[in-house]
Formats: structure tokens, C-alpha cells, sequence
């Protein structure tokens, strides 16, 4: 693995980066490291998966039979003050 030095860090900068490795309890060297993943988009975070095996369903009902579903989930949903007594 490569070294990299730094000249010539401003101490703002340098405040910024200790402070953020102390808050997140790692290195100086993960931080920067980090910083210039995300900064660069070489994040070795996974990517969100995205399933697409349902998406022939979306927008598929009717007018009708979205409000029909939705009549009867108010249904469901209403509470029953003789139940809560």
C-alpha cells in the first residue's frame, strides 16, 4: 500500500480531522481515508440492492379497486372506543 504525506495542512483542517477520528474512535489515517472515498466515490460501502421482481404490480389496479382497498383498510383501522374502555 502507498504512502501519502501532506504539506502544508491548514490547522483547521487538521483540527477537523482529529476531532473526527477521536468522535468516531479510529485512526487520523481511516479518516482521511474515508473522507477521500466518499469524497470520491470509491466508497467501499455495498450499493443499495434493488429488487425489481415486483414492479409489474405497481400501478396495476384500477381506480375501483385502489378505493375499494383503501375503504376497507379504514375498516381495519377504526378503533372501537367499547373495546378501549
Amino acid at each position: 500500500m502507498k504512502a501519502v504525506t501532506l504539506r502544508n495542512l491548514p490547522a483547521s483542517l487538521d483540527r477537523t480531522i482529529r476531532q473526527r477520528a477521536k468522535k468516531k474512535g479510529v485512526s487520523v489515517n481511516k479518516v482521511v481515508i474515508s473522507l477521500l472515498q466518499d469524497h470520491l466515490g470509491e466508497s467501499e460501502m455495498q450499493p443499495v440492492r434493488r429488487y425489481h421482481d415486483l414492479d409489474g404490480l405497481a400501478g396495476s389496479w384500477s381506480k375501483q379497486e385502489a378505493e375499494a382497498f383503501e375503504k376497507t383498510l379504514a375498516q381495519q383501522r377504526a378503533i372501537d372506543p367499547e373495546t378501549w374502555k
